[in-house]
């Protein structure tokens, strides 16, 4: 089963996270999945487009989309893989700029 046909059976808020602190986020590759796109290439260009939108909107953008790296093995070795945790505001952004 691939990542997108493992996310079809959830909802916006079955992916939900919560923080140490008490405060909701969503981690962008989850939501790439859930919104089925199957490249993170097509899907960062929609996170680019609403950091725009956000901006525009007088809103600060780390504020909404901090970048997180994670480590991911790759073969032999690991890597890093760049990733965002959203706000409620930057997936409803994200919303209304994808395809």
């Amino acid at each position: 089963m691939n990542e997108i046909e493992m996310y079809k059976e959830k909802n916006f808020d079955d992916i939900k996270h919560i923080d140490e602190y008490g405060n909701e986020y969503w981690v962008a590759r989850e939501l790439m999945a859930l919104l089925e796109y199957s490249k993170w290439e097509n899907f960062f260009k929609v996170i680019k487009s609403a950091m725009n939108a956000c901006e525009n909107s007088n809103n600060t953008v780390l504020d909404h989309f901090p970048e997180v790296r994670k480590i991911v093995k790759a073969g032999a070795t690991t890597k890093y893989k760049l990733d965002y945790h959203l706000s409620r505001y930057a997936c409803y952004l994200i919303a209304q700029n994808g395809d």
